[in-house]
Protein backbone atom coordinates (compact mmCIF):
# COMPACT_ATOMS: atom_id res chain seq x y z
CA UNK A 1 0.00 0.00 0.00
CA UNK A 2 1.31 3.59 -0.71
CA UNK A 3 -0.76 6.63 1.09
CA UNK A 4 0.98 9.95 0.89
CA UNK A 5 0.58 12.25 3.78
CA UNK A 6 0.04 15.66 4.06
CA UNK A 7 -1.64 18.40 6.14
CA UNK A 8 -5.53 17.03 6.29
CA UNK A 9 -5.16 14.41 3.81
CA UNK A 10 -6.27 11.66 5.73
CA UNK A 11 -9.87 13.58 6.53
CA UNK A 12 -10.06 14.37 2.69
CA UNK A 13 -9.84 10.90 1.63
CA UNK A 14 -12.22 9.65 3.78
CA UNK A 15 -14.95 12.22 2.42
CA UNK A 16 -13.48 12.84 -0.91
CA UNK A 17 -14.07 12.15 -4.65
CA UNK A 18 -11.86 12.50 -7.55
CA UNK A 19 -12.66 14.07 -11.00
CA UNK A 20 -10.94 12.70 -13.41
CA UNK A 21 -11.67 13.58 -17.71
CA UNK A 22 -11.70 10.86 -19.36
CA UNK A 23 -11.91 10.91 -23.25
CA UNK A 24 -14.81 9.93 -25.02
CA UNK A 25 -13.84 8.07 -28.42
CA UNK A 26 -15.17 7.92 -31.63
CA UNK A 27 -15.48 11.24 -33.10
CA UNK A 28 -12.89 13.68 -34.81
CA UNK A 29 -12.51 15.91 -31.86
CA UNK A 30 -11.50 15.58 -28.67
CA UNK A 31 -14.40 15.14 -25.90
CA UNK A 32 -13.99 14.76 -22.40
CA UNK A 33 -16.62 13.61 -19.83
CA UNK A 34 -15.89 14.20 -16.22
CA UNK A 35 -16.80 10.98 -14.44
CA UNK A 36 -16.65 11.01 -10.16
CA UNK A 37 -14.34 7.77 -8.97
CA UNK A 38 -14.07 7.30 -5.11
CA UNK A 39 -11.17 7.82 -3.67
CA UNK A 40 -9.78 4.39 -1.83
CA UNK A 41 -9.19 5.38 2.09
CA UNK A 42 -6.85 4.32 4.76
CA UNK A 43 -10.20 3.42 6.64
CA UNK A 44 -11.93 1.05 3.69
CA UNK A 45 -7.99 -0.26 3.04
CA UNK A 46 -7.03 -4.20 4.48
CA UNK A 47 -3.68 -2.45 5.83
CA UNK A 48 -3.98 -4.44 9.34
CA UNK A 49 -0.10 -5.78 9.75
CA UNK A 50 0.97 -4.89 6.37
CA UNK A 51 4.51 -3.24 6.08
CA UNK A 52 3.41 0.13 4.37
CA UNK A 53 5.64 2.37 2.50
CA UNK A 54 4.81 6.01 3.34
CA UNK A 55 5.78 8.84 1.00
CA UNK A 56 5.51 11.86 3.39
CA UNK A 57 6.56 15.79 2.76
CA UNK A 58 9.24 16.29 5.55
CA UNK A 59 10.88 18.43 3.92
CA UNK A 60 11.48 20.93 6.68
CA UNK A 61 13.84 23.51 7.43
CA UNK A 62 16.83 22.66 8.96
CA UNK A 63 19.63 25.34 10.70
CA UNK A 64 22.87 24.03 12.18
CA UNK A 65 21.22 20.65 12.60
CA UNK A 66 18.03 22.05 14.24
CA UNK A 67 14.65 21.45 12.84
CA UNK A 68 13.34 25.20 13.32
CA UNK A 69 9.76 24.93 12.12
CA UNK A 70 8.36 20.97 12.42
CA UNK A 71 4.96 21.56 10.94
CA UNK A 72 5.35 19.29 8.14
CA UNK A 73 6.59 16.68 10.44
CA UNK A 74 3.60 16.72 12.73
CA UNK A 75 1.20 16.68 9.76
CA UNK A 76 1.94 13.93 8.86
CA UNK A 77 1.57 12.17 12.32
CA UNK A 78 -1.88 11.60 12.24
CA UNK A 79 -1.52 9.36 9.06
CA UNK A 80 1.08 7.15 10.89
CA UNK A 81 -0.48 7.12 14.25
CA UNK A 82 -3.05 5.23 12.51
CA UNK A 83 -1.02 3.18 10.29
CA UNK A 84 0.31 2.03 13.86
CA UNK A 85 -2.86 1.58 15.23
CA UNK A 86 -3.28 -0.94 13.03
CA UNK A 87 0.25 -3.07 14.12
CA UNK A 88 1.32 -2.04 10.41
CA UNK A 89 5.78 -2.01 9.83
CA UNK A 90 5.90 1.71 8.30
CA UNK A 91 9.04 2.91 6.17
CA UNK A 92 8.70 6.21 5.49
CA UNK A 93 10.17 8.23 2.50
CA UNK A 94 11.20 11.54 1.98
CA UNK A 95 13.52 14.23 0.62
CA UNK A 96 14.90 17.20 2.17
CA UNK A 97 15.70 19.98 -0.14
CA UNK A 98 17.44 19.31 -3.53
CA UNK A 99 20.79 17.67 -3.30
CA UNK A 100 20.80 16.66 -7.23
CA UNK A 101 22.16 12.94 -5.92
CA UNK A 102 24.99 14.60 -4.12
CA UNK A 103 25.55 13.03 -0.28
CA UNK A 104 24.74 16.72 1.61
CA UNK A 105 25.52 16.24 5.59
CA UNK A 106 23.40 18.93 5.86
CA UNK A 107 20.26 17.66 3.87
CA UNK A 108 20.48 14.72 6.19
CA UNK A 109 16.87 13.05 7.00
CA UNK A 110 18.54 12.04 10.54
CA UNK A 111 17.34 14.91 12.57
CA UNK A 112 13.54 14.03 11.22
CA UNK A 113 14.43 11.22 12.42
CA UNK A 114 15.00 12.45 15.99
CA UNK A 115 11.89 14.29 15.75
CA UNK A 116 9.64 12.05 14.75
CA UNK A 117 10.78 9.60 17.58
CA UNK A 118 10.09 12.30 19.79
CA UNK A 119 6.52 13.11 18.73
CA UNK A 120 5.65 9.82 18.06
CA UNK A 121 7.30 8.45 21.98
CA UNK A 122 8.56 5.12 20.12
CA UNK A 123 12.20 4.99 18.04
CA UNK A 124 11.94 5.26 14.91
CA UNK A 125 15.00 3.98 12.64
CA UNK A 126 16.88 5.68 10.62
CA UNK A 127 18.12 3.65 7.70
CA UNK A 128 21.25 5.72 6.44
CA UNK A 129 20.85 4.57 2.81
CA UNK A 130 18.29 3.27 0.63
CA UNK A 131 20.73 1.16 -1.39
CA UNK A 132 20.78 -1.84 0.54
CA UNK A 133 18.34 -1.46 2.84
CA UNK A 134 16.24 -4.76 1.62
CA UNK A 135 16.89 -6.40 5.09
CA UNK A 136 16.86 -3.58 7.27
CA UNK A 137 13.05 -2.97 5.60
CA UNK A 138 11.95 -6.22 5.78
CA UNK A 139 13.41 -6.64 9.31
CA UNK A 140 10.90 -4.52 11.05
CA UNK A 141 8.13 -5.45 13.40
CA UNK A 142 4.55 -4.86 13.19
CA UNK A 143 3.98 -1.54 15.33
CA UNK A 144 7.87 -0.19 14.32
CA UNK A 145 8.97 2.80 11.62
CA UNK A 146 11.50 3.09 9.46
CA UNK A 147 12.96 6.38 7.49
CA UNK A 148 15.19 6.08 4.80
CA UNK A 149 17.60 8.65 4.14
CA UNK A 150 16.96 11.60 2.13
CA UNK A 151 15.88 9.60 -1.18
CA UNK A 152 16.77 12.52 -3.51
CA UNK A 153 20.54 10.97 -2.47
CA UNK A 154 19.90 8.83 -5.28
CA UNK A 155 20.21 9.94 -8.42
CA UNK A 156 17.48 8.02 -9.90
CA UNK A 157 15.11 10.01 -7.85
CA UNK A 158 14.95 12.84 -9.81
CA UNK A 159 16.89 11.58 -13.10
CA UNK A 160 14.15 11.50 -16.71
CA UNK A 161 16.49 8.68 -17.82
CA UNK A 162 14.50 6.07 -17.69
CA UNK A 163 17.45 3.27 -17.51
CA UNK A 164 18.22 4.97 -13.80
CA UNK A 165 14.81 4.41 -12.69
CA UNK A 166 15.33 0.38 -12.73
CA UNK A 167 18.93 0.39 -10.71
CA UNK A 168 18.42 -1.47 -7.87
CA UNK A 169 17.90 0.10 -4.94
CA UNK A 170 17.38 -2.55 -2.21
Amino acid sequence: FFFQAEDGIRDKLVTGVQTCALPICGSSRICWQKALMPLKTLENSQVEEKQVLLRCDLNVPIKDGKITDDGRIRASLPTIKYLLEKRCSIVVVAHLGRPKGERKPELSLAPVAKRLSELLQINVKFIGSARGAKDEVNSLKPGEVALLENIRYEAAETSKRSEEHTSELQ
